[in-house]
């Protein structure tokens, strides 16, 4: 009987080796996407290198609870990072791979956790789908490669939402798993509800160390919104089970509590700077638009983004013509909406806040492509198709283009080209795949590219301009030259690049101040030269890496006298 006959939530029996291509293909997304080439370029940024030398500094001091940056305490984000990454660094030695490995660690359990989820309230299809597109965006593959906080986070929340659905009463534990806007929450067993509050109360728990106090505002907003518009107020205090408040608060409390009582004026530097004054103000020169976020949507999506729009619009028209959302779909929504609109209003906008949004939108879009595509296949592929062509075309202008700006473009990141051409052709096969009736094996096809150019991008980025973004460049550079960093300082050295310069020569480099007694070596940037030095000198202009107006450039000052 062909798949097209069938209903289009009815579940698909897969053959033998359509279950193999499926896991091969599945096996292969995860690891590319989320492991593959963690350390292939250093790292970059002010926050990669700031926040794997806080984890250096607790497994080399042994202090767990105090944050410190160059021995001052440090108390912006919460300690799971740093204890993830300082437990790497322990196991498997300082590296970049050690310091992005908690990231892909959290986004495979979010993808799994998600995919469970799938599973049971809309089927194998829909699963599988999301096993393929979540971890092949934009979004998940880049912030799982970041040694940073916005993925454990992210994913912490993934995973505590998806006991919260249980204890909700939206997954049916037992028989066929199909959505349906039933309660399940009168047919769960003692046991099950406890294993599900003490998951939900655990997981809590650690988006709550990864972050703080928004873990708790994002999961409850989303709630409430569930709530208002199911009418099922009762099933939201099941998420008030003894036996989640307890295991939330053995997990959460205790580092608060302990850094608290080490540390004064921790309660008001991590609560007041670095969250209602993040929100509230624009003190930390975050400022976007208020559109900014939905942008960040449809790039985080890429190359999925023209299936994104077409579900959006199918769900559009579904609704309006149903006029009323299933309960499952209204809790994905309702997650992922107020994310959206809770940071849209802080007066501080950065990609990572909405992060925690892009798991229940993958969800949605997997269950829109896995149920409602088959039936409406011609414009599916149609939407996928166009944009595909389009990308085609420009991958081969830029490729033949002879524009100076854009050659220069193209030269600083060759990823560029690469992009383009993968997101172009994951587009046009997934628009072909649905031209076939029998979709289970030609399907996977569509993620091949993206893997590939994951594949190929992971082996060129070190011998492109992008590695020498990364203050590892530069400390290689300073070790061949065998400069102590005890003769080194900095002037105009832009903070991404001293926090990365720190962090490799392990040390904290000081600011040229006055004029030097002694022979000092001087890292500076943005078109600091010896004839603009603010002291009197003698200056040798060393080196600069990269060679550019805005390059790192090393000058070798002595004494004039």
């Amino acid at each position: 009987m062909p798949t097209d006959s069938l209903p289009a939530d009815a579940p698909q029996k897969l053959s033998l080796f359509a279950r193999i291509v499926w896991l091969v293909a599945i096996v292969a997304t995860l690891y590319f996407c989320y492991f593959r080439q963690l350390g292939v370029v250093g790292l970059m940024g002010p926050d990669e290198p700031r926040y794997a030398w806080i984890a250096r500094d607790m497994m080399e001091s042994g202090d767990w609870i105090t944050p410190r940056l160059y021995g001052s305490p440090w108390f912006e984000k919460p300690p799971l990072y740093y204890w993830g990454a300082a437990l790497s660094f322990k196991l498997f030695g300082v590296s970049e791979t050690s310091a992005r490995l908690p990231g892909a660690i959290a986004a495979l359990m979010a993808t799994l956790a998600l995919a469970w989820l799938a599973w049971r309230v809309y089927g194998g299809a829909t699963a599988r789908w999301l096993l393929l597109l979540l971890p092949s965006s934009a979004g998940m593959i880049g912030f799982s490669h970041a040694a940073a906080t916005d993925m454990p986070f992210s994913a912490m929340l993934t995973c505590a939402m998806v006991p919260g659905a249980v204890l909700l009463g939206l997954v049916p534990l037992a028989g066929d798993a199909r959505e349906s806007d039933r309660d399940f929450a009168a047919g769960l067993s003692r046991s099950a509800t406890i294993v599900a509050a003490a998951l939900f109360g655990l997981f809590l728990g650690y988006a709550v160390l990864a972050k703080g106090p928004a873990a708790l505002i994002l999961s409850g907003g989303a709630v409430v919104c569930w709530a208002a518009y199911t009418k099922r107020w009762n099933n939201t205090l099941r998420l008030l089970h003894p036996i989640a408040i307890v295991v939330f608060c053995v997990v959460a409390l205790p580092w608060y509590v302990l850094c608290a009582m080490r540390n004064p004026d921790f309660l008001r530097v991590f609560i007041l700077e670095h969250n209602f004054k993040r929100f509230l103000t624009p003190e930390f020169q975050h400022i976007q638009p208020f559109w900014y976020y939905a942008g960040i949507v449809l790039l985080a999506f890429l190359p999925w983004t023209p299936a994104l729009l077409w579900a959006l619009v199918t769900g559009a028209r579904r609704l309006f013509r149903r006029g009323r959302l299933g309960a499952m779909s209204c809790f994905l929504l309702s997650w992922a909406m107020f994310c959206v609109v809770f940071f849209t209003i802080s007066r501080s906008k950065l990609p990572g806040y909405i992060l925690p949004a892009i798991p229940a939108i993958g969800l949605l879009l997997a269950h829109a492509i896995a149920k409602f595509a088959p039936a409406r296949r011609w414009t599916f592929a149609t939407t996928s198709l166009i944009p595909g062509f389009v990308l085609a075309v420009l991958f081969f202008a830029l490729f033949r283009h002879n524009d100076q700006i854009l050659k220069k473009a193209v030269a600083y990141t060759p990823a560029i080209e690469l992009a383009i051409a993968a997101i172009g052709a994951a587009n046009i096969l997934l628009a072909i795949a649905f031209a076939f009736r029998h979709r289970n094996v030609v399907i996977v096809a569509a993620v091949v590219p993206v893997l590939f150019a994951v594949y190929m991008v992971d082996d060129a980025l070190p011998f492109t301009p992008i590695s020498t973004q990364s203050g590892r460049y530069i400390a290689d550079q300073i070790r061949a030259d065998e400069i102590p960093p005890s003769a080194l300082r900095v002037l105009n050295l832009k903070r991404a690049m001293l926090y990365g310069v720190n962090f490799y020569l392990h040390t904290d480099l000081r600011d040229l101040n006055g004029t030097p007694t002694r022979e000092v070596y001087v890292l500076t940037q943005g078109g600091t030269t010896c004839d603009k030095m603010p002291v009197e000198v003698n200056c040798e202009d060393v080196w600069e890496r990269p060679a550019d107006s805005d390059g790192v450039r090393l000058l070798h000052l002595t004494p004039s006298h």
